[in-house]
């Protein structure tokens, strides 16, 4: 039975597979008509297995389970039915806590088909009233709830396709007789699609697709769920997402270009599976559904996008094979220039200068000095091309400039690796990464780089640093993230004597900072019915919170979106009385108290 309002025409703001920051989306997400406290009903036959309340992730989450081994889970609930939440009340006041998950034993919460197990509501990471429904099985695989085809939801509006993108996948490869990432934008006539311009490449290439599906009498912009790629008619990949781990659902960093959504935030979907990828996805022939490019041959490309309810769009175009050529091109130049990018396993050095013809980069690995003669030239610019494999060069010398590249080290994937330099340890767990790594570190002032923020990780890496400045008080000292903007993300860590141990699971700019002021504390209402308040931190964050009123505990709620704390009694009968206690410690362990008298 469909969750909310079963029988009645229903929309959806997301459903299985869209793409998240660090997820695949796990279910669906129904719209409750921009309101909290409709009735949340059963799926099915069954009995609450586990029940959790917290301010953040799912929220209020009810999970159930069925005879046939299924697990259904309803997120972001306003409140759970009478018997369960009075259950989750009673226990929150034993332990004093509010954060609680909780295991019922198989006969203690029995339910039927459409009975109401909640109300819906906001609460958790939600970012707006609606329902967040998951069906797994015994495994915690995450299945497709489209797959039941819910007369609820009407979807005849076939998926749309925006770009494609076009990578080489090794030193030799070329796309349009350039080692670089192209992108085509797609022209639309009813659900076909094509590419106006000419493609031209060589070598190992793979694809990628930028593509979302829209249901019938909704906006939003939704994931699609299946892609398939046809060379030459003859089917060389698929996916469909479903049945996903929810163990692997960080994978979902090698199922996109991740360098991309993290930088432009578009979401490209790759045609191939990509080294580290374990998801249980894909079905691909040879190379993994990469394409080899031959010279002087034409490739006929059709990438297919299905949604969950069989509607389909087509984009068709043509590759044809071309064997790179070195094109000297003249344009003027004021001074010679030099820049430098990494992909994949090979180094990128671009160059400019005021002579006619190209000039050769220096580069030097160990004590070895190379001549890297250009690869192609791109108007003034000459492109020139190195197998970080073969070793890693310290520097390079072009028309009297020099760089320093500081690349200390090539990590491998699947092996526990550990990297010491002056300045800090890196730990790397055999799961960390999925590729090899060319680590760049360095310490400026009080900011420690560990490689950057566009290369993900799947497991957290443990880092050891001692800061170069001294810290006044440890007890309030922590490492916090610094992302690519303003922002500073609690990370934590442990000190020992003058070094602090942390672990992450981003790799980017890191500095040790001390928080020594107490958390905000406002009252917003009391009375003899209940108290609320709005607590923030500036820095380290909201830790914990206790209030007692006439020196017994209360519980308090918290919604972090709205910075609200408010109380629950556990006998409604009993007025509240007496002194009031509440008080509040942050990340650093500073605390603030508030008193005061009902």
């Amino acid at each position: 039975m469909f969750p909310i309002k079963p029988g009645e025409r229903n929309y959806l703001s997301g459903t299985m597979g869209e793409i998240r920051s660090n997820h695949f989306h796990g279910g669906l997400d129904i719209k409750t008509e921009q309101r909290t406290g409709l009735p949340v009903h059963a799926a099915a036959d069954g009995y609450v297995s586990r029940v959790k309340q917290s301010s953040y992730g799912y929220g209020n989450i009810v999970y159930i389970t069925h005879p046939n081994g299924l697990v259904t889970t309803y997120a972001h609930l306003q409140e759970y039915y009478k018997p369960l939440a009075d259950f989750m009340l009673q226990k929150q006041y034993e332990k004093q806590v509010f954060d609680l998950e909780l295991f019922p034993e198989p006969g203690q919460f029995p339910v039927k088909r459409g009975d109401v197990i909640g109300l819906s509501g906001n609460t958790g990471g939600s970012g707006g009233p609606h329902l967040h429904f998951e069906i797994r099985d015994k495994e915690d695989r995450l299945y497709n709830p489209l797959k039941y085809k819910f007369k609820e939801v009407i979807d005849t509006t076939p998926p749309d396709i925006y770009s494609l993108g076009i990578s080489p996948l090794n030193i030799h490869a070329r796309v349009n007789n350039e080692f670089s990432r192209e992108e085509y934008r797609t022209k639309q006539v009813g659900t076909n699609y094509s590419i106006s311009d000419t493609i031209y490449a060589n070598g190992l290439i793979g694809l990628e697709l930028q593509t979302i599906d829209r249901l019938d009498g909704a906006a939003n912009k939704n994931g699609t769920q299946e892609v398939t790629l046809l060379v030459n008619g003859e089917q060389l990949y698929n996916h469909y997402i479903d049945k996903v781990p929810f163990e692997l659902s960080r994978q979902v960093s090698q199922h996109i270009n991740y360098n991309q959504y993290k930088m432009r935030g578009r979401t490209f979907q790759k045609a191939f599976v990509d080294y580290g990828n374990d998801l249980p996805l894909y079905k691909a022939r040879e190379r993994d559904g990469r394409i080899v490019v031959q010279s002087d041959s034409v490739y006929k490309i059709q990438l297919v996008a299905r949604d969950s309810y069989n509607n389909t769009s087509t984009l068709t175009f043509i590759i044809k094979g071309q064997r790179p050529t070195f094109t000297k091109t003249v344009a003027a130049v004021k001074k010679p220039a030099i820049d430098y990018e990494i992909v994949g396993n090979v180094l990128k050095i671009s160059a400019t200068d005021t002579s006619s013809t190209p000039q050769n980069i220096e580069l030097y690995v160990g004590k070895q000095a190379l001549m890297l003669v250009p690869s192609y030239m791109k108007n003034s610019t000459s492109v020139s091309l190195y197998d970080l494999r073969a070793g890693l060069p310290d520097s390079m010398r072009f028309c009297g400039l020099s760089t320093d590249f500081n690349l200390q080290q090539m990590v491998p994937p699947a092996k526990d690796f550990l990297f010491t330099n002056r300045n800090m340890k890196v730990l790397f767990d055999k799961e960390t990464l999925y590729d090899t790594l060319y680590l760049q570190t360095r310490l400026d002032g009080d900011v420690y780089t560990i490689g950057d923020y566009f290369t993900p990780l799947h497991k957290a890496i443990k880092v050891t640093i001692t800061p170069p400045t001294q810290v006044k008080d440890k007890s309030k000292a922590a490492v916090y993230f610094l992302g690519t903007g303003r922002g500073r993300g609690y990370t934590g860590g442990k000190w020992e004597g003058n070094s602090i141990t942390f672990t992450t699971k981003n790799m980017g700019k890191f500095k040790v900072m001390e928080d020594s002021k107490e958390p905000y504390i406002r009252l917003v209402s009391k009375n003899r019915n209940g108290i609320s308040f709005k607590i923030s931190d500036d820095l380290s964050g909201i830790n914990s919170f206790n209030a007692w009123v006439d020196g017994k505990w209360i519980l308090m709620k918290y919604e972090h979106k709205t910075a609200t704390i408010w109380s629950e009694k556990l006998d409604n009968s009993t007025p509240l009385s007496g002194e009031v206690i509440l008080k509040v410690k942050d990340n650093a362990g500073n605390e603030a108290t508030y008193t005061s008298r009902i």
